[in-house]
Order: structure tokens, then sequence, then C-alpha cells
């Protein structure tokens, strides 16, 4: 059961992750509002670091910034090695 409720919540913080940067990167495009770094890094941190990188990728958001080509990369194996640790258990 605590599996189960584990994935869904990693898969939600991913999809969030994702949709977030492509937000983001419209937003970028038409000078409005922008969502903030270090709100981008907390949903990495809290389980969505792997879609935030997919993110990204797909949409070339943040590709320039040194934080977040070392940052997110690094915070996306973390997440992987808590997912593969708890799918152990």
């Amino acid at each position: 059961m605590f599996i189960k409720a584990l994935m869904i919540y990693f898969l939600i913080a991913n999809t969030i992750g994702f949709i977030i940067m492509g937000i983001d990167k419209r937003k970028s495009q038409k000078d409005k509002w922008r969502i903030k770094e270090r709100n981008l890094f907390s949903i990495a941190i809290f389980g969505g670091a792997l879609g935030i990188f997919a993110g990204m990728r797909k949409f070339h958001h943040k590709t320039k910034k040194p934080l977040f080509n070392i940052g997110i990369p690094l915070l996306t194996i973390l997440n992987l090695a808590i997912y593969i640790y708890f799918l152990q258990e």
C-alpha cells in the first residue's frame, strides 16, 4: 500500500514538474510572469526531478544555466536512488 501511494506521489510530482517547465518556457517567450527558480528546485527536491529534467530537454528551457545543468541531473539521480530504495523493500 505504501509503495503504491509513493509511486503515485512520484508520478504526480514528475508530471507537475514537466508541465511547470513548459509553462515557464512559454511565459519566458512572452515576457510574462515567471516561476521562481527556487520553486522549480523545490519540485525537483520533493520528487519531481525527473519531470523537471525531461521538461528542460523537451522545451529547451534553463539549459544554459549551470545551476540547472548540474543541479537537476544530480537531483534526478538522487530521486531515482530513492525510487529504487523503496521499490526494493
